[in-house]
């Protein structure tokens, strides 16, 4: 163990993280920020110590029920016919402008308090400069930090809101959390590592031990700080520098800023009449309340979307009675959740690169549903593709290759609509639980175990559709009429999509904020990593970025690849500041508009992916496929798009 000199009485501060917490416990700190003698350099021990609380679980379990693991055949002649896509569409304008969401400030920001850390560590307020300032401790955060150092690049500060690593695993540590890609896929590093998941769709909390394993493996801990929210990022021409205030007094300088924060990092909440007035206790999925014991009581969950699928079954294992408060149904296909193999833990550390081989098979799927199966033997390179071609008589055009989808997902649904009747008993209930629109539109979530869950007697489906709830009072929730008490309300109500708050805290050249620019003049970047009039700026996985595949890592390990390219590019240009030009920009964005209105059918549907109806074409996620890349290639050969000082 390293050792620092910094003394709490006659003690020596060790930095074991067990041995620290314990220290914390008993009200003596380390000294939190510290200079390391050879590289002169600022180290921080902010690392928050756990909450006094037991935070654990379980992911999906294994499931033994075959039928619960398969999908009915689709019936005969299932086509996407005028009656059908009348159903689609009925099914989706009855719900428009129901998606009416609030922000978590004021009276409703207890729900944003971290329950996962004891109190941030004290520590002095910073304003010195380093070259290079990350914000966010997630995925990206720890790939990025892998790659700066493989790269030379070590003056390297981290902010993170949160008390430690992990990113959404470090928010969302509810029962049953898990990752729908295949974790052998998923988690960066693996080989670098040394790891082999456990299982083949991690659980949230083997996710969240890998990231501290990480962190601690690659001195990530000693650039970060933790309990710290960014509240502005400012240009300033003159120094040639963003100013980086935070909420903890910080007003630091910086070369560089990079946004690594997330697709989904700001919770939302439904805004329902009479929510204040709830006198039991209640909680967003996102700040799990593991000092309530659940046992026993009448518990409430509004929303049925990714994290609901995971945590309904969770909860009817220990709650009295459960209400489930429904607008929209997910679709919920087959999980099929396995061990890791004993014949996988012996062979994969003898094959060179077989995490990485694996992801970039993986990436090379162009279908949601298939790369969400994650076929073992593709995967594992023992076949050749991951389905059997079709030959064409001659290249269908875009509309008709957008066609020929959308009548398979038709069929999918039918058999995910037909899982639906073949495992929930109540006729009722069953109906309320089927989804009408395109497959992929909306989340697509994958469970064994939630289907049956609405079999049990304390279990009940409340069909709020299509509006959801109108109404909370003092003793739970009250819906035509008819009320519901409840001694527990959870809100699984998700995230603002590709919405981070950072957005509206980052000034550029003209004074305006990033999502003035991008609401007056439209979502424009270049890559999705550049914005004009934001130099120095990298954004990684925002609106417009592509290079990835259903698998998140993809994309934050392309861009990742890419920001230091750019480093080391200006490097040799003997540059300090890098923008893009206004056209290249401007062409980019239409590009990304056109992109998605070729593909936009298949998300014809009231879904987070298009703003619930409301987003421009081509202002949130990229839909160009491998295109990004030749967009890519072309700037990184040329340097054209570039404006460099």
């Amino acid at each position: 163990y390293e050792i620092s000199l910094g003394l709490v009485g006659s003690e020596m501060c060790i930095r074991d993280s067990i041995l620290r917490e314990a220290l914390i416990r008993n009200g003596r700190t380390c000294m939190a920020i510290q200079i390391n003698p050879t590289t002169g350099l600022k180290e921080f021990n902010t690392r928050a110590a756990k909450a006094a609380v037991a935070i654990a679980g379980q992911g999906y379990g294994v499931e033994s029920n075959e039928a619960l693991k398969t999908l009915p055949e689709a019936p005969p002649g299932a086509a996407f016919n005028a009656e059908e896509q009348a159903r689609y569409r009925d099914f989706k304008e009855a719900r428009r402008g129901a998606a009416d969401y609030i922000a978590m400030e004021g009276e409703f920001s207890h729900y944003l308090t971290d329950l996962y850390s004891d109190e941030p560590v004290p520590r002095e307020s910073l304003s010195d400069e380093c070259e290079i300032l990350v914000v966010g401790a997630g995925f990206a955060g720890l790939l990025l930090w892998h790659k700066l150092q493989e790269a030379g690049f070590t003056d390297v500060r981290f902010c993170e809101k949160g008390g430690d690593v992990g990113g959404t695993w470090y928010w969302n540590r509810y029962p049953g959390v898990a990752c729908d890609v295949e974790a052998y896929s998923y988690l960066p590093l693996l080989e670098e590592m040394g790891y082999i998941p456990s299982m083949k769709f991690a659980s949230g909390f083997e996710i969240m031990e890998y990231c501290q394993n990480l962190a601690e493996r690659f001195g990530f801990y000693e650039h970060c700080l933790f309990h710290t929210t960014v509240t502005e990022t400012r240009w300033e021409a003159a120094q040639k520098r963003w100013v980086v205030s935070t909420d903890r007094g910080d007003a630091m300088r910086a070369r560089y800023v990079i946004l690594a924060n997330g697709l989904l990092t700001t919770p939302k909440l439904a805004k329902i009449e009479g929510m204040t007035r709830f006198q039991g206790d209640s909680f967003h999925t996102s700040r799990w309340n593991y000092h309530l014991d659940l046992a026993g009581k009448r518990v409430g969950i509004i929303g049925t979307g990714a994290t609901a699928v995971q945590v309904v079954p969770e909860l009817a294992k220990v709650v009295e009675a459960l209400y489930v408060f429904q607008r929209t149904p997910s679709s919920v296909d087959v999980r099929d959740q396995r061990a890791t193999t004993q014949e996988e833990l012996e062979t994969w550390p003898n094959e060179p690169n077989w995490a990485k081989a694996r992801r970039a098979r993986f990436a090379k799927i162009s279908a949601g549903r298939t790369a969400m199966k994650a076929n073992d033997d593709y995967l594992a390179g023992k076949v050749a593709d991951f389905k059997e071609r079709k030959q064409h008589d001659r290249e269908l055009s875009p509309e008709e290759m957008v066609q020929k989808q959308l009548d398979t997902n038709y069929k999918i649904m039918e058999q995910i609509r037909g899982r639906v009747d073949a495992i929930v008993e109540d006729p009722v209930t069953a109906e309320a639980l089927k989804p009408y629109y395109p497959y992929g539109c909306k989340r697509p979530t994958f469970h064994d175990q939630y289907l049956p869950t609405f079999n049990l007697p304390h279990v009940h489906l409340v069909d709020t559709a299509p509006l959801g709830v109108s109404e909370i009072n003092e003793a739970g929730v009250v819906h035509n009429g008819e009320a519901y008490p409840l001694d527990v309300l959870i809100y699984a109500t998700g995230f603002e999509w590709m919405a981070t708050s950072t957005f509206n805290q980052v000034i550029g050249r003209d004074g305006r904020s990033l999502n003035e620019k991008w609401q007056q003049d439209g979502t424009k970047t270049f890559l999705g990593l550049h914005s004009e009039g934001y130099p120095n700026l990298f954004i990684v996985s925002g609106p417009q970025g592509g290079g990835g595949s259903f698998n998140f890592t993809n994309a934050i390990e392309e861009h990742g690849d890419y920001i230091i390219w750019m480093l080391n590019t200006m490097k040799a240009q003997g540059a300090t500041v890098v923008d893009v030009d206004a056209d290249v920009e401007s062409a980019y964005a239409v590009h990304c508009g056109e992109a998605d209105t070729q593909t936009r059918p298949l998300r014809d549907c009231i879904t987070y992916y298009n703003g619930h109806g409301e987003a421009a074409p081509g202002s949130l996620a990229y839909y160009g496929g491998g295109q990004w890349h030749k967009w890519r290639v072309q700037a990184q050969n040329t340097l054209a798009p570039y404006r460099f000082e």
